[in-house]
């Protein structure tokens, strides 16, 4: 793979899926920020709970 073709791959790649909750999924992002995609208002509690478990220094922005 060349270089150029590299660099038109990084851009479009949203993350690593870490976890699924329901329709909700915790994503690792190239940049190493957690963020939590899509989902219902209880799957979204869901994931919230199961971090504060597992992940208790990580910090995930409020839904906008």
């Amino acid at each position: 793979m060349k270089t150029r073709d590299i660099l038109e791959y990084l851009p479009r790649q949203r993350g690593e899926t870490i976890a699924r909750f329901g329709d909700t999924r915790l994503v690792k992002k190239l940049d190493g920020k957690l963020e939590l995609l899509g989902g219902t208002e209880a799957d979204r509690a869901a994931a919230r709970k199961w971090i504060s478990q597992f992940l208790p220094n990580a910090t995930i922005p409020e839904r906008e």
